[in-house]
């Protein structure tokens, strides 16, 4: 049962730029790089209030019913106090102006403003959780979009898989172009591919061998060969604003038997969370299917000489304007439902063997999933 919106007939007051905030961009589908002001009435009328400088763009290209001029609102409320107006007295003349006393503001809105309003009078509620609950659900253009966007993603590991092809082995070491092959040099490949189609790369992570014992770690260095790299390449599109998300894991040569074992380890945990997947399915119960996996595997979870070793983070995560948003599918009460999109991204983690990590993005339906990820799952690349 899909859950309750928390700002339908309300006033909602959103005060932040579009480039950074995922919910000022929900809203207004308008990319603006300063913050700005965002009304929707109760009634649902998207007012902006806009600088000069954007003025006349947010007119002719936003989805506002009203634009309204911030230098007429800071002139009045500067006239009103007899000194330069700090935002919140801006936004308090515009909301006196429409006649508004009451507004519904997102967990992430401004402390120090909130606090000016309400001392304007201004009664100001708080959403501490997930503002825009129906961003939980995507729609058709919001699946294509995503699509898209893991088209760029896909292309940028497509590259720096040819490269890895026509590299060479020498000495224990990965060659290409007879120089040592680094993470930089393999990332820069994928960021390079990724704008060219359109898209944004954001911390892309290349982490070759024991780099690939840290989930987050970007990775750095010579990429040394029969030992695992994973790529996790997360894009925003320019266009849009939507985020894709993969992981794949390879080795240039042969892989070690305990490689070789983490990964069918790691793709029969990612296959088993799949089957799993459908309307009405609970985060938890997935989750714990692959730790009972890996466990029987032989593959335990823990902290070994200082360090978290095995199955330590969550199987996936919702995407969509943000590369990390609900639901989590983890040990937690979450339930997917018909069309959220989620990560699913089994991983293994060994001190001093590397990585192992798969990630898929995917569209959860009534009967299953439908994958957006089509790049293939090879280990090995001779």
């Amino acid at each position: 049962m899909r859950v309750k919106s928390k700002t339908r007939n309300k006033n909602i007051l959103l005060y932040a730029d579009s480039e950074s905030d995922a919910n000022v961009l929900y809203a207004t589908r308008f990319f603006c790089p300063d913050p700005f002001i965002f009304i929707r009435t109760a009634k649902g009328r998207r007012i902006y209030v806009m600088s000069d400088l954007e003025l006349d763009r947010a007119r002719t290209q936003s989805n506002a019913h009203r634009v309204l001029s911030l230098t007429k609102y800071t002139k009045l409320a500067q006239s009103r106090l007899g000194r330069d107006p700090r935002p919140a007295d801006v936004i308090t003349a515009v909301l006196r102006d429409l006649e508004i006393r009451g507004v519904t503001v997102p967990g992430n809105f401004p402390v120090a403003v909130a606090d000016r309003l309400r001392e304007r009078g201004i009664r100001v509620s708080v959403v501490r959780d997930m503002f825009f609950t129906e961003r939980l659900y995507k729609s058709d253009d919001e699946v294509e979009a995503i699509r898209r966007t893991m088209k760029a993603a896909e292309a940028g590991l497509q590259a720096a898989i040819e490269v890895i092809r026509k590299s060479t082995i020498r000495y224990g070491w990965v060659y290409y172009r007879n120089k040592r092959l680094t993470a930089e040099y393999l990332r820069e490949v994928v960021n390079g591919t990724i704008f060219d189609h359109g898209c944004v790369p954001v911390h892309t992570i290349v982490a070759p061998g024991k780099d690939g014992c840290d989930p987050h770690n970007p990775g750095k260095g010579p990429v040394p060969a029969h030992r695992p790299l994973i790529f996790d390449i997360f894009p925003r599109s320019e266009r849009t604003g939507y985020y894709a998300d993969i992981t794949r894991t390879v080795v240039k040569g042969k892989a070690p038997e305990e490689v070789l074992r983490m990964y069918r380890a790691v793709k029969a945990g990612q296959a088993l969370a799949l089957s799993k997947l459908r309307h009405g399915a609970k985060a938890r119960p997935i989750h714990q299917a692959i730790m009972n996996l890996f466990q029987r595997r032989g593959f335990t979870t823990g902290r070994v000489k200082g360090r978290m070793q095995g199955f330590f983070h969550g199987t996936g995560h919702g995407l969509g304007l943000e590369v990390h948003e609900p639901p989590r599918i983890a040990l937690n009460d979450h339930v997917l439902e018909d069309k959220m999109v989620v990560t699913v991204e089994p991983g293994l983690y060994y001190w001093p063997i590397g990585g192992m990590r798969i990630e898929d993005t995917v569209l959860v339906t009534r009967s299953g999933y439908k994958n957006l990820t089509r790049f293939s799952k090879n280990l090995e690349i001779r």
